[in-house]
């Protein structure tokens, strides 16, 4: 049996969930996000958190509010890029930088290496 109990989604990943949802076709414009309170129910969370989730993805473009309805995928205009390719540019960029990160960190953990193996005397000159 397993004592630990599994993690439970910050506002971050919660957005990046219902992202990768509209990005997959999930919620396509017009459609409306789970209710706050039943959706943080079902994920274990309190409602400041998807509400959290939800106020990321409308500063993102993605959806917006309506005051006693809920919250819904934003239709677009015609020749305006659609949430569902928003969502993929923005999964696309962050995938990108997550392999960036990755990359200078490799860079960084090398420079110091070599640092460490050049020595504290070496490379300075007697001026």
């Amino acid at each position: 049996m397993d004592s630990q109990q599994k993690r439970k989604p910050n506002a971050r990943e919660i957005a990046a969930r219902v992202r990768g949802e509209i990005a997959a076709g999930t919620f396509g414009p017009g459609d409306r996000l789970p209710g706050g309170r039943a959706y943080a129910k079902k994920l274990g969370v309190s409602l400041m958190t998807v509400q959290n989730a939800y106020a990321q993805l409308r500063e993102e473009g993605l959806v917006e509010g309506v005051s006693g309805s809920g919250t819904y995928v934003r239709d677009t205009a015609p020749g305006e890029q659609g949430p569902q390719e928003a969502a993929l540019s923005l999964a696309d960029l962050q995938a990108e930088v997550a392999r960036l990160s990755t990359g200078l960190a490799g860079v960084i953990e090398r420079v110091q290496q070599l640092e460490a193996a050049m020595g504290p005397a070496e490379g300075k000159s007697g001026a």
